[in-house]
């Protein structure tokens, strides 16, 4: 599982992760241990793990594979600090393995020692107000001077405030992308993004090539929350990213904070609801650096691809949880989720929505916290708190 894999290993990868889910290649790689044994597996090894579409796909592998592997041999070639992080290397960090959905592959492009490092996420509005703006900016150059890294995801606003502050500090900066490690979202950071691949570190599980899509923004969320020790978020609207960010966060244990503001304005209300449900109201840097763990969580650790899978939750084990469990909800949609992982266009023929209803309501219902996202356009119902 080195950063520079061999040509036949990393078609492998690209090929399974391009067929099938992440649970179902998880799933496959615990039977078989590599991506070139499940492929050698077969139908026959595949067994019920897979769906016969998805079975079918594998088999018959995506038409694009030999321009993916390509463009992902260009894109590592294109800069010596460039390479993929698999899960079971050794530098896998071990916060982000032990969250419900690890990343099997990540790109990373720059100091990729920084995911040794203690981290913590800054998130919030891309329309900031000036005083956020500022905040946002003080208290990440703060954190990187004590040492913290600062993880954020490139956006527009609190997150790019976040990152510039950071990356001429001790702790530096960490961009978790929403697309491929070759684009740049949004593109006015594409100066932001050569500063941080320099100084910093930029982070993708996605596809070489992979341009900016709605879905993959808030699913990339859950590798800020899982890499960092505790998320603060500056600013944040109702209907907000970031709250996604601070529930994923608490989710796997993290400590979350918010900066109070005022109660008129629509980008504290946010803050003020995640205040309400119990984050750490923060309106100095003390208060973050009085309630992150004593010493940090443990960040790496020696395991083998089978090592990190049994200890990876999984998204079929946080699935598993929910799986008999009552929503206590008569939302339409969600009682036409019911107990299914199903597809936009499932649902769409089960509750005859038009799809921009049907994804505006989703998204109101994701940010509600009562259905996940899935790789892959799918959609499951949540546990009802």
């Amino acid at each position: 599982m080195t950063a520079r894999m061999g040509p036949d290993e990393l078609r492998d990868w690209l090929h399974l992760l391009s067929c099938v889910s992440r649970g179902a290649a998880r799933r496959l790689l615990a039977r078989h241990g590599s991506p070139g044994a499940v492929l050698q597996a077969g139908r026959a090894g595949w067994g019920s793990l897979l769906s016969p579409d998805d079975a079918t796909r594998l088999a018959h592998g995506p038409d694009h594979l030999d321009r993916l592997v390509r463009r992902t041999e260009d894109w590592l070639g294109g800069g010596e600090r460039r390479s993929i992080l698999l899960l079971g290397a050794p530098d896998y960090p071990l916060p982000l393995l032990h969250t419900a959905d690890p990343p099997l592959m990540l790109y990373l492009d720059g100091r990729r020692e920084l995911l040794a490092e203690r981290c913590v996420a800054v998130v919030g509005s891309r329309r900031p107000s000036p005083q956020g703006d500022e905040n946002a900016r003080d208290f990440a150059a703060g954190l990187g001077e004590a040492g913290f890294c600062i993880v954020s995801g490139l956006a527009q606003g609190i997150d790019g405030a976040a990152h510039e502050a950071a990356l001429n500090t001790r702790g530096s900066t960490i961009a978790v992308l929403g697309t491929g490690p070759d684009q740049v979202y949004p593109l006015d950071h594409a100066d932001l993004a050569r500063h941080v691949a320099r100084r910093g570190l930029l982070v993708s599980e996605y596809f070489v090539g992979t341009p900016p899509m709605a879905p993959n923004f808030p699913q990339r969320n859950r590798i800020i929350a899982g890499l960092s020790e505790g998320c603060l978020v500056v600013e944040a609207a109702m209907k907000s990213g970031s709250l996604i960010t601070a529930r994923q966060a608490s989710e796997a244990g993290r400590e979350v904070f918010a900066v109070p503001g005022p109660i008129h304005a629509p980008q504290s209300k946010g803050c003020h609801h995640l205040l309400k449900q119990g984050a750490c109201l923060v309106q100095e840097l003390d208060d973050l650096l009085q309630e992150l763990p004593a010493g940090g969580l443990p960040r790496t650790a020696a395991l083998d691809l089978g090592e990190a899978l049994d200890n990876g939750l999984g998204e079929d084990a946080a699935a598993s949880k929910e799986e008999n469990e009552d929503i206590g909800n008569d939302h339409p949609l969600l009682r036409a989720i019911g107990g299914d992982t199903v597809s936009l266009e499932q649902l769409s023929q089960r509750c005859g929505w038009a799809q921009d209803e049907l994804n505006a309501t989703l998204l109101d219902l994701e940010l509600d916290g009562r259905v996940a996202r899935l790789p892959g356009a799918r959609f499951q119902r949540r546990r009802a708190t």
